[in-house]
């Protein structure tokens, strides 16, 4: 039996896992039951909640594509980054300059198991299981040495993944910590769920906490702004993401704005 089959039989398939419920939000099929049924409870909350998983994936995108073909990244290290899905960070990034390198990281075991059958023959790409709060430990990852030159930027990605971060981890200390990483002109990119409805941010919070062990809390924007503390953010600021440089003025928009994904990018100086 392969490493990566014995992972997948390990998986706990009761417990809704972030990484397969936000699959599920996109349309995919990398899912249980649990996390179905996790996902139907949290739209009863937040209307929005479908909507705003596909507006995150367009900003994916659109800050991928930005940053290779505009800002000429070509390094890449995707916290969080979930289950493959369509339009992935190597995809997008490649798709500009074949040479585009990414390291892709996730604690879900499953992710790593799928995210090793889809890269199996990208020898510029590679998926390793971490927790992205052990930064140290990631940049010593021998994939990540081979495939990130220290001394060349690299855009450092963190989206929609610090809701995960609980307050005790301090997710601002862990945007300073991979920056101090990463040379003179790279780029972070980060946003993540926010409200500014208290109550909103208390039961989504208290919902998602009760229901898997990967969760920190839905924040305030000002909470956000102080992830960007020492960084020169870009046009257009920090934006509710659906704004961040959209495509045409029918990018998608939610239709309910109980809560949203909020951030942007910074360049490191």
């Amino acid at each position: 039996m392969s490493a990566d089959k014995r992972v997948v039989e390990a998986i706990d398939v009761d417990t809704p896992s972030v990484a397969r419920m936000y699959d599920w939000l996109l349309g995919g099929t990398d899912n249980y039951p649990a996390d179905r049924d996790a996902c139907h409870k949290l739209l009863d909350i937040a209307p929005s909640t479908q909507a705003l998983a596909r507006i995150n994936r367009a900003f994916l995108r659109r800050v991928v594509r930005h940053l290779a073909a505009e800002c000429g990244i070509r390094q890449f290290i995707d916290h969080g980054s979930g289950l493959p899905t369509q339009d992935n960070v190597h995809e997008i990034a490649q798709s500009v300059d074949r040479s585009s390198r990414v390291v892709y990281i996730d604690l879900d075991p499953i992710v790593l198991a799928h995210g090793r059958v889809v890269l199996q023959e990208n020898d510029d790409t590679a998926v390793i299981r971490a927790d992205m709060r052990h930064t140290d430990t990631i940049f010593a990852h021998p994939q990540v040495e081979r495939l990130i030159r220290p001394n060349e930027p690299v855009a450092a990605l963190f989206v929609s993944v610090l809701h995960c971060i609980p307050d005790h981890d301090d997710p601002a200390a862990l945007i300073r910590r991979v920056a101090a990483h990463l040379p003179s002109g790279s780029y972070m990119v980060i946003c993540q769920l926010v409200s500014q409805d208290a109550a909103i941010r208390d039961e989504v919070t208290d919902f998602m906490a009760h229901t898997t062990p990967e969760w920190g809390r839905v924040r305030a924007p000002e909470e956000v702004r102080a992830y960007f503390d020492g960084m020169d953010i870009v046009d257009p600021g920090l934006v509710e993401v659906s704004l961040w440089r959209p495509d045409s003025q029918v990018t998608p928009r939610q239709r309910t704005q109980e809560w949203q994904e909020w951030g942007g990018v910074a360049r490191i100086r």
